[in-house]
């Protein structure tokens, strides 16, 4: 894989963790399933606070690895929403991983995008389009 040096978005990150050793499949790579979870946990942070409530995801309408996750990267998630459907939050997330303190470097590792669906207390469908964004 080539490593694209680029810079971080000018926003702040909803999500920042650094993989740890468990993390790791058996090439010494952090797990890919590890960096879908993360990615889930941050697109629905701003999906939560645009329901004002709780959200199930129900979609991941497309994920993109690109660059690969270390131990010891510093991992940076960013989440915009994209749609607000009746009862649908659609988010775009996109990861940057800080690595090589030596001669640092920004890679973006993944690109995702995800479909939220706001819920009532029971896990009913509720109606977010008429909220204020």
């Amino acid at each position: 894989m080539s490593v694209d040096r680029i810079t971080l978005p000018e926003s702040h990150p909803v999500l920042r963790v650094v993989p740890m050793p468990a993390d790791l499949n058996q090439n010494g790579d952090v797990f890919g399933g590890w960096v879908m979870a993360q990615v889930d946990v941050a697109g629905a942070i701003p999906a939560m606070r645009r329901a004002r409530g709780r959200v199930a995801t129900v979609s991941v309408n497309s994920f993109q690895f690109k660059q690969r996750v270390s131990v010891g990267d510093i991992v940076s998630y960013y989440a915009n929403i994209v749609r607000v459907g009746r009862t649908s939050i659609t988010v775009n997330v996109e990861v940057y991983a800080e690595r090589n303190y030596a001669a640092p470097i920004i890679v973006k590792v993944t690109e995702a995008e995800l479909t939220y669906v706001a819920i009532d207390s029971l896990g009913n469908k509720r109606d977010v389009s008429a909220e204020n964004a």
